[in-house]
């Protein structure tokens, strides 16, 4: 596993085949926030791209990234990773979100 990464970092992250067609965890983050607002009420916190496991593309990125370690089964999906840890970087990439809107 590499050093600690900066919230930037993280959101420049790549992402590879997601419903929500992100190419980077930050657009992936973006997306999550349009459809929240888009839909409103609405909105599935299970299912905001019409599936469950959303949670999973996000750590599957960082952990082909080497931000994470993690395995992946015969096929290709992960299939072991801290979730606890994960999160903590996704919640360091909000708040790099945060912060460099307020530095604009």
């Amino acid at each position: 596993m590499t050093t600690e990464k900066t919230g930037a970092e993280i959101l420049a992250t790549p992402m590879e085949g997601n419903d929500a067609d992100a190419s980077t965890i930050r657009e992936y983050l973006v997306a999550l926030l349009a459809t929240l607002w888009a839909e409103g009420e609405g909105f599935s916190g299970k299912r905001p791209f019409g599936n469950s496991g959303w949670h999973w593309d996000l750590y599957e990125a960082l952990v082909k990234a080497g931000q994470l370690p993690g395995t992946f089964d015969d096929d290709g999906y992960l299939e072991d990773v801290d979730k606890t840890k994960a999160d903590e970087l996704i919640r360091r990439a909000i708040k790099a979100l945060k912060t460099a809107g307020a530095a604009r």
